[in-house]
């Protein structure tokens, strides 16, 4: 069975050529001209990853986000967009965004992120992906750490890096490879906000004192775990 893609577009043009390139690499496609669009079609049908943009007509890429999320947490949403601001990409990936790709964009580029969402989300999605961390159990799916019965839900931005530290755990990670995973690009705002999403991850992680994440100054980021 072929994955199902939901493209919500406004930009007929564009919408015909996306559509024609995922049907020829062997996927089922669904189209939807706007945010209510988009939203009634994934209520019908499902999709595997929805590829939406953000400025459209009626209802917005973001908000038919924040619907989609309250149906499935999980399902992988790539957004383009036209704009540029690490704040705009920031509220995207607040709302529950997996990915993002800026117009104009190349289709190689497109099927290239598709793929590696798919590979990541696919599958049997009630498997989800999760880390032992100590004492923690960190889900990368939903996007929470839980510690005996409790359980705590972390933003895009901290679930992101946390993965990234946990599937590194005792080697340091560079930050530009961080910032780069996260934001696609390395600057100093962007290693400002990297610093307070680490800050944020320490306390997340402070009910358990065998683990640290360690600054390498100069390199990076390090998460360890103590011996008892």
């Amino acid at each position: 069975m072929s994955n199902r893609i939901l493209l919500v577009e406004d930009e007929a043009d564009l919408t015909l050529i996306v559509a024609d390139t995922l049907r020829t690499q062997g996927y089922e496609v669904i189209t939807a001209v706007d945010g209510i669009d988009g939203l009634c079609k994934f209520k019908a049908h499902g999709a595997d990853i929805i590829i939406a943009d953000v400025m459209m007509p009626r209802m917005d890429g973001f908000s038919m986000a924040r619907e989609i999320r309250r149906l499935s947490p999980t399902v992988p949403l790539l957004f383009l967009t036209a704009k540029s601001t690490i704040e705009d990409v920031e509220e995207g990936f607040e709302i529950g965004a997996n990915d993002y790709i800026k117009k104009p964009f190349e289709l190689r580029e497109l099927l290239v992120r598709i793929k590696a969402l798919l590979r990541r989300y696919g599958g049997n999605r009630n498997e989800d992906v999760k880390f032992v961390i100590g004492r923690y159990v960190f889900n990368v799916t939903t996007q929470t750490l839980s510690l005996a019965d409790k359980e705590w839900c972390l933003s895009h931005f901290e679930a992101k890096i946390l993965e990234h530290l946990a599937a590194n755990i005792g080697k340091t990670v560079d930050a530009s490879e961080l910032m780069i995973a996260v934001w696609q690009r390395d600057d100093l705002s962007n290693r400002n906000s990297l610093h307070g999403y680490i800050h944020k991850l320490r306390r997340a992680l402070r009910h358990d004192p065998s683990i640290s994440i360690i600054n390498q100054r100069g390199f990076g980021y390090m998460l360890t775990l103590r011996k008892e």
